[in-house]
């Protein structure tokens, strides 16, 4: 593998957990970039939705003064942060002032800390695909250790226009939020025809490496997505061995305008298990 030439670029991390044994197989430390392109309304973390704006609202705010203005921009000590949220719940933008400008080298340096822990490294958002010279360039210092590399990606940017961060990438663990077109609007604001280009052509690569969809009653079809995916998907693999997330909605996190859509419970979701069985999946995860 050609070595990547590494920049100084900084981009905008929300958090690293160390070990993480939900976003992707085995023990994994999970990079989250803040920023995202399109509007879930079951978003449980709306605040990594947009960049700060510098403001300045959240800063007499803060309990322990772990914000402070520097050069008219809010500026972060992530060392005096208790993470009570409450900067986050007074923002009036969706965006979170925990944020910190790290350059890929900088962010590989504490993965390194972690390295003979875990079997890989995950980066997530926001929308990581967002930033795809960073994603060139920490997954090319990870595989230089021995890592192995997921994305974590809502799909809305072609992967055939980076080839870089796909030659890097061991897998994707791609949102499929809604089959149909409008259905996506309705939950997104945005059609889902890239997605599903994206997710033939990462079948056909061995590169889908999990699907994930949202199970919200009154906004979504459950067990319409379902079979959707699963005859869309058919002609380009062996669904059987596709690992298959069920997610149920939880109100945790989410904005007050779309918290009365109903927690599935799980009859429910035992029943959307049954349906992807009988569509032909056969790894599936409920959570």
């Amino acid at each position: 593998m050609e070595k990547c030439c590494l920049t100084n670029q900084k981009y905008p991390v929300n958090q690293i957990i160390p070990f993480s044994c939900v976003d992707g197989p085995g023990n994994r430390t999970a990079v989250f970039l803040q920023g995202c392109n399109i509007d879930c309304r079951y978003c449980h973390n709306p605040e990594t939705r947009r960049l700060c704006v510098h403001c300045g609202i959240c800063v007499e705010k803060c309990p322990v003064q772990a914000l402070y203005i520097e050069d008219g921009r809010v500026k972060f000590a992530p060392e005096k942060c208790v993470r009570c949220d409450t900067c986050i719940r007074l923002c009036p933008h969706n965006a979170s002032p925990r944020i910190r400008r790290m350059t890929a080298q900088e962010v590989f340096d504490e993965v390194r800390q972690y390295a003979v822990y875990i079997s890989g490294v995950t980066v997530s958002g926001g929308e990581c695909t967002l930033y795809p010279e960073f994603l060139t360039e920490l997954f090319s210092l990870c595989k230089e250790q021995g890592l192995n590399t997921l994305l974590d990606s809502n799909g809305m940017i072609s992967y055939e226009s980076m080839p870089e961060v796909m030659a890097v990438t061991d897998g994707v663990m791609l949102d499929i939020k809604a089959f149909d077109s409008e259905e996506h609007k309705r939950v997104t604001g945005f059609d889902n025809a890239q997605v599903l280009q994206n997710a033939a052509c990462l079948a056909d690569t061995g590169k889908l490496a999990e699907i994930r969809t949202v199970m919200v009653p009154g906004l979504n079809n459950g067990e319409a997505i379902i079979q959707q995916i699963a005859d869309f998907l058919k002609p380009h693999m062996d669904i059987a061995s596709l690992r298959y997330k069920l997610i149920a909605f939880r109100q945790n996190g989410v904005r007050e305008q779309y918290r009365h859509y109903p927690q599935p419970d799980a009859e429910y979701m035992s029943r959307m298990r049954d349906c992807a069985q009988q569509a032909g999946f056969r790894n599936i995860i409920i959570i």
